[in-house]
């Protein structure tokens, strides 16, 4: 693609890691979507869609194994003795009890870790641009999901790497609703997308991913209740 630069992008396949590979798809050119498996409790499925996201736009997907991140902390997301905070532990509008769930999911600097090994990558393909899917809504209490973390990433790999690796991320100013109508005018299939960070046979509609991502279906007039256990 002549005068676009070169990204990888890194594919969860959740909402909003599938929005900015579409995203990443028309503004730059894709050379690779890592998905990483740290353990978590979701990963065959995010594993499963996030290669058929990317192979299905001939997009090559390699999946990085971090089995050592599994073991730091205590985060319900990994650990088999720890349940995943859902239904009435989640109160997606207050920020107290948004805090407390985000600690129950917390895995030690997962996104430091995740965005450092794709700037190796990017290094060595000679990608400008690493692309995460990271959001407004969520930053309120991951904040590593903010923009002053992809600010102070910038600045890290301009010492890190020899080529000044930058990142780019589409949805960082935006909510999650916000992201479903970018979605749709990317003709995003939101059908293909796993936002659970269970891995059942559907979604669970309880966690904390999944209640936020009902709320943005449901506010973008997107019907897609036959995906989810619970609506």
């Amino acid at each position: 693609m002549i005068g676009k630069k070169d990204s990888i992008v890194l594919l969860s396949a959740g909402l909003d890691s599938t929005v900015n590979l579409y995203a990443a798809m028309q503004e730059t050119n894709v050379k690779l979507a890592i998905t990483f498996n740290y353990g978590q409790k979701a990963a065959a499925k995010e594993i499963e869609c996030a290669k058929f996201l990317a192979e299905g736009h001939k997009i090559p997907h390699i999946v990085v194994e971090l089995p050592w991140l599994k073991d730091l902390g205590q985060s319900s997301l990994t650990k088999e003795n720890a349940a995943v905070p859902t239904g009435k532990k989640i109160s997606i509008d207050n920020d107290k009890v948004s805090l407390e769930t985000a600690r129950a999911v917390w895995v030690p600097n997962r996104n430091g870790v995740f965005l450092n090994v794709a700037a190796s990558y990017a290094e060595s393909m000679r990608a400008e641009i690493i692309v995460p899917g990271f959001n407004r809504e969520e930053a309120a209490t991951f904040p590593d999901n903010s923009l002053d973390f992809i600010r102070s990433t910038r600045k890290a790999f301009i010492y890190s790497t020899a080529t000044g690796v930058d990142v780019q991320c589409y949805t960082i100013t935006m909510g999650k609703s916000e992201i479903v109508e970018l979605g749709k005018k990317l003709k995003v299939p939101f059908e293909k997308i796993w936002p659970c960070y269970q891995a059942k046979d559907l979604w669970c509609g309880e966690c904390e991913s999944c209640q936020r991502a009902i709320r943005a279906f449901r506010v973008g007039r997107l019907d897609l209740r036959h995906l989810f256990e619970k609506y």
